[in-house]
Formats: structure tokens, sequence, C-alpha cells
């Protein structure tokens, strides 16, 4: 049993007795250097003696000399610990395949660590450079030749080249720190040079800023006093220079907040024109340039500011007047009441002159009422545009159109053919035939087959068709009268046979036949067709989902 020397008691708990009076717990020091070699010590315990802390090691090892006087070895890791030089320099770069550059200019930090004789090569990242950047070589030794060789501080210098792995790096400079040792182990230092600089960044740059003296005018008293206050001037666009141009109705806007200028055109209805909403959007527009811009056209240079000597202003607007903006030429013919006020308070030297314009031409069109006295009925025609008979001249052959196709309207006579033709494919294509009685116009729809290679469908707008033979100047139209069972209609020297036809148009024909004198060779080929019991047989079968039932109204 182990016996407590100092109180003659055993090593039990409750037996031992601890000092109070201490107030320090040091680690005891293990780990010492002894001759230039790392020794590991084990600690004193017991007898009171305290285990030599870090400071007495390196305190006792300064002071521990040999025989002969002379200081003990220190290794370079000890001696040398976090003791790096630096320096800086760059690399040339070639560049392949760019017509901007054939070469740039990359900075790099070197560092020597002289604790091991180690090497690293930085690059300082530069932001959105495109280049992957940072650490270049990681630290190690660096071979100087082929024989093993490695670099040592004693071969770096300053303005001199290094050769690593086929780079070349250029020393330019370093830090005081190195210098002051480089100078301390009797090295003399090359002078510094500059960096070299990129091209191709330097092109990059913006040029300098030159301080312009500011005018005395405060623009932002202008922006205070002028926000919101627009000069609306009417004008007349003069487009009568160009192919199919004539003259238009604009709107010209000057904002006295910023001096800008915007041009709308005015959109009449009707008028078969893109509804674009700008003419010319809110710019400001120069008035004269330098004479430099002035050879080069408008669409190639566009003018900066630096360019500009003047822009327009209120000053440049006379009501009256011709005015000329980037090219186009805009009369000036009037201005609302703001702009009058305006002018009469701040410009009373320009005198406003308003044009009269002429009146506006005749509209070509007119409403006409309903001769049957139905008030649900009531169309719009444009006289001269629905067909070459019609006229304004207010005549009663031109008055009795309107009134036919009001009276007629919605009335369909419609009629089953077959294609007549030698091509084999067109064999079993069967066509409906309406005719329009309130303006004489013939569409034609081809009914589907199964599996016939053909696309049916709509085969000809509603439109009139002339007669063969006719004449440009006097043209002759299908009519009722025309169609009877088994004749043959010519549509654009596509021949058609009638077939068939409805119940309804036996029955119109039969109560217009003294009327409009209908051959009864065409009323009894219908008959002959139209038995009891067979009314629209034959054409409800191959009815056309886009043309309205005969007689009734859509």
């Amino acid at each position: 049993m182990s016996v407590n020397t100092a109180h003659g008691l055993p090593l039990l708990p409750g037996n031992a007795f601890r000092d109070t009076s201490r107030s320090a717990f040091p680690r005891p020091q293990t780990l010492t250097y002894g001759n230039g070699y790392a020794l590991r010590g084990r600690p004193a315990v017991g007898g009171g003696q305290r285990a030599p802390s870090y400071g007495d090691t390196v305190q006792l090892a300064a002071q521990a000399t040999d025989h002969v006087g002379a200081r003990r070895f220190v290794p370079a890791r000890a001696a040398y610990d976090k003791k790096v030089l630096r320096f800086y320099g760059y690399f040339r770069q070639e560049v392949h395949d760019s017509p901007d550059e054939h070469w740039r200019i990359r900075p790099v930090v070197i560092y020597y660590y002289l604790e091991d004789d180690s090497m690293c090569v930085m690059e300082p990242e530069v932001e959105n450079s495109g280049m992957p950047q940072g650490k270049l070589l990681k630290r190690h030794r660096l071979p100087k030749s082929q024989q093993g060789a490695v670099y040592h501080w004693k071969d770096l210098n300053v303005a001199m080249d290094l050769c690593v792995y086929g780079t070349v790096y250029r020393l330019t400079h370093c830090d005081p720190f190195t210098q002051e040792f480089m100078e301390s182990q009797g090295i003399v230092l090359n002078d510094p040079e500059p960096t070299a600089s990129d091209p191709y960044t330097s092109g990059r740059r913006k040029p300098q800023l030159y301080h312009i003296t500011p005018s005395n005018y405060d623009n932002f008293k202008q922006f205070l006093t002028m926000d919101g206050k627009v000069l609306r001037f009417f004008a007349l666009w003069d487009d009568s220079g160009s192919l199919y141009g004539e003259k238009r109705a604009v709107l010209l806007h000057f904002y006295l907040v910023d001096d800008t200028v915007e041009i709308r055109e005015v959109q009449q209805p009707n008028s078969g024109r893109e509804p674009f909403p700008l003419l010319l959007h809110r710019q400001r527009v120069s008035k004269r340039a330098r004479a430099a811009c002035q050879p080069f056209p408008s669409c190639v240079l566009e003018v900066s500011k630096q360019e500009v000597e003047e822009y327009y202003s209120p000053k440049d607007f006379r009501v009256g007047e011709e005015l000329t903006l980037l090219g186009k030429r805009f009369l000036l013919y009037d201005c609302d009441a703001f702009t009058r006020k305006y002018y009469e308070q701040h410009h009373p030297e320009i005198l406003l002159k308003p044009l009269p314009l002429d009146k506006k031409p005749q509209e070509y069109w007119k409403r006409v009422k309903n001769p049957t006295g139905d008030p649900t009925i009531q169309r719009l025609w444009l006289f001269g545009g629905l067909c070459p008979e019609l006229s304004v001249s207010g005549s009663g052959a031109a008055q009795e159109k309107p009134d036919k196709a009001l009276e007629k309207d919605h009335k369909v006579l419609r009629y089953a053919a077959r294609l007549d033709s030698q091509n084999p494919q067109d064999r079993g294509r069967h066509f409906i035939i309406s005719y329009f009685l309130a303006n004489d116009a013939i569409s034609i729809y081809e009914t589907p087959k199964r599996n016939s290679g053909i696309i049916a469908g709509k085969f000809l707008e509603k439109t009139r068709i002339p007669k063969p033979g006719s004449t440009v100047d006097n043209p002759e139209y299908y009519s009722p009268a025309d169609f009877a069972i088994g004749a043959t209609v010519e549509v654009f020297r596509h021949r058609f046979v009638l077939t068939d036809a409805d119940q309804y148009v036996l029955d119109y024909l039969e109560s217009v036949s003294e009327q409009d004198q209908v051959p009864e060779r065409t009323l009894s080929s219908l008959r002959q067709a139209l038995r009891p019991g067979g009314a629209l047989g034959p054409i409800r079968a191959l009815e056309d989902p886009s043309e309205p039932t005969a007689g009734a109204p859509i």
C-alpha cells in the first residue's frame, strides 16, 4: 500500500491534504529541443517539484552553450516560423483566335516560406473576369532544373525572370519585409520596375470624366414649377412626298418639365390604318448638331449629348408656321387654351396665328331606312362600294337596289350539283350552290365524302358570277331564271350540272314568275324534280352547316 510520506498516512481517500494556498495549476511541458532534436520528457510528479514550463525550456536553450562557447543549433522551422518573403510580378499569356487581343498580362504574387523553402503562386481575383483565378500553384518546392535542384531565396531578386513549369514570371518588386531580409543577408536588390499594363483591359476602361462648369439654369426649379405642364399643338404631318403619302392630323406635346417632345397621330374611325399609339416617343429632339456630325446620316449615327449644340425649346414652336422634326415637316395650325396662356405670359413677343383648315370631305355613307317598316332591319350601305351598279346620284335605279337588298335579305336559293369534268377523280363529288337574292351572289360548298382524299368544305366564297361571253364593261350575271334542273353553270372555268333543288326554290319562283319573267322550262324542270314528299330530301342530306336555311331568318 502506498504511504503518504509527508504525513505518514496511507494514500486513501480522506488521508491526503491539499495545499489551499496554491493558485496556479500549469500543465507540465513535455516537448523540448536538445541539440536540435525534438525530445519528449516526463513531468516530475511528487516530491513537491514543479515541471519545467515552455518559457523555462526556451530560456535554458538560449543560455546553454558548449565547451567552446558557441550557441546550440536551432532548426529553420523554429527560427523562420511564420516568416514569408513576398514578391510581386506578372506573366504574359498568349490568346488565340481572338480579334480583340493577342496576349494578356496577368499579375501574380509569389510567396516564399523560409521555414521549409516552399513557394506558392497566387493571382488576385478580379470580379467578372471570366478566368479561373486565385491559387495558380499550390505550396511546394519549385523545381529549378531537371537535375532535381529547387529554388532558394538566394536565387530570387527584383527585376528578374522566374521560370516555373514552362511559365516565365517577371518579378517587379517586393514588400518592405522582403527587402529588409534580403539586404540583411548581403543580397543587393535590383531597382523595382512597374507592372506591364494589359492592352485589352486598358481599352475597356471608361475615359476620364472632365469637369464641366454648371450653368446658371436651375433644373430642380424647372422640375418643381413645370411638372405636369404640357404644351399641346394641333398640326398636320405633310407626307405627300412619299409613295401614297398624304397629310395626316397629329398632336405635338411639349413637356415643359424636361423639354421633351412627343408626337401622337390622330386616329380616324374606319381609316384602315393600324392604331399605332405614338409617332414619336417622348424624347429631346436636337435642333443643331456639330458640323462634324452633319455628313453622316441620322439612321447610321446616333447623335450623343456631347455632339448636340442646341435642343428644341418652346420658342421654336410657332403656331401658323411649319416645323421640321427629325426630317418630317409639321404645320402647326392651332393650339389649346393653356398653350396660348403660356405664350402670353412667358413669350409675349411670339404671335400665335391659327390657320383655318378646309372642311372635312363628305362621308361616303348614309343610313337607309327599311321600306318594309321593320325597325329591326337597318343596314349601313357604302354607296359605290357594294356593287358597280350603285352610285350616289340618287336615281330611281340606284334606290331600287337597296330596297331589294332589304326586302330579300337572308333569302337563299339552294341547288344540288355535280362537277362536269373529264378527270376520273372528280366523279362522285357533290356540291351545294347557294344563290343569295339580296345581292345576286353565289357561294359553293362541297360536301365531305369518306376516303375520297379531297378536302371538303367551302369551294367558292360568296361573289357575283358573270355568264360566259359577257364583257367587263357590260357584265351579265347569273339569275334564278338560269338555274334549271339539268342546266350547266360555268363558274370560273368549272362546269357544274344542277341535279336537284329545295322546295323553297320552286315556291319562290312560282310566286315571282309573273314579275321576274321566269322561263317555263325552269319551272317545269323544278316541278319534275321535286316530287311530292321529296322536298329537301337530297339537299338536306348534303346540307352545308355554314350556309343559312332557305327562306328562314338568320
